[in-house]
């Protein structure tokens, strides 16, 4: 309806300008968030996309994601936050999703972050999984078989990267949870946790042939 969309455009203007606000580093560390969280829930009630996981929509899911928010952080910036010594000389320097068709009702998930370690330089981290649900198509299980551990820019050198470390992890140590999409668009999507925490992404335009986005 247009009245939706007129409401959900303001929103998502207000939306950018607060994580903006608040910066790219907080945008993923625990905090209050309390004016992103209720505009987040406001979209939520006019979700577009209220089935994200019908046959009709994946595709909606489908391309690369970057991670603008998480109200309670993320696996790697939590622990960021109990070594402060430490945590506070590493710099986040991008946090993405990236969502694939995986086969009927399954969708591969990558989740990654780049950081800038001290010393170290530039190494990326990656976790592979899949996604699979039933009957509920907004709700997800979401398992996680390998992780990878990567130096792109060993010490700072550009030109020069180390060979992708895997570490699979066995299936009886795999860990499930649910994952539900709360509101989808073309151009952001949320998702909450078992827990609550609230992540926000936003689609990344990929250039086309000729490099131009």
């Amino acid at each position: 309806m247009i009245g939706d969309d007129a409401t959900r455009a303001a929103l998502k203007t207000e939306l950018e300008r607060q994580v903006e606000a608040l910066g790219p580093e907080r945008c993923l560390f625990p905090s209050s968030g309390e004016p992103i969280d209720e505009i987040v829930q406001q979209l939520e009630s006019i979700n577009p996309i209220p089935h994200p996981l019908s046959r009709n929509h994946l595709p909606s899911l489908f391309g690369n994601w970057q991670l603008v928010y998480a109200s309670k952080g993320t696996v790697v910036t939590r622990s960021f936050v109990s070594i402060p010594a430490i945590g506070q000389a590493i710099k986040i320097k991008r946090v993405w999703q990236q969502l694939v068709a995986g086969g009927t009702e399954k969708i591969s998930a990558s989740n990654n972050a780049a950081l800038d370690l001290p010393l170290l330089g530039e190494w990326q981290l990656r976790a592979l999984g899949v996604w699979t649900w039933g009957m509920d198509e907004q709700v997800a299980k979401v398992k996680f078989s390998t992780f990878s551990l990567q130096a792109t820019q060993p010490f700072g050198l550009s030109n020069w990267s180390l060979p992708e470390l895997k570490i699979p992890v066995l299936e009886f140590l795999q860990n499930e949870a649910l994952w539900t999409t709360s509101y989808l668009d073309s151009e952001v999507r949320v998702g909450r946790g078992a827990t609550g925490n609230l992540f926000v992404f936003r689609r990344e335009s990929l250039p086309d042939v000729f490099g131009k986005v």
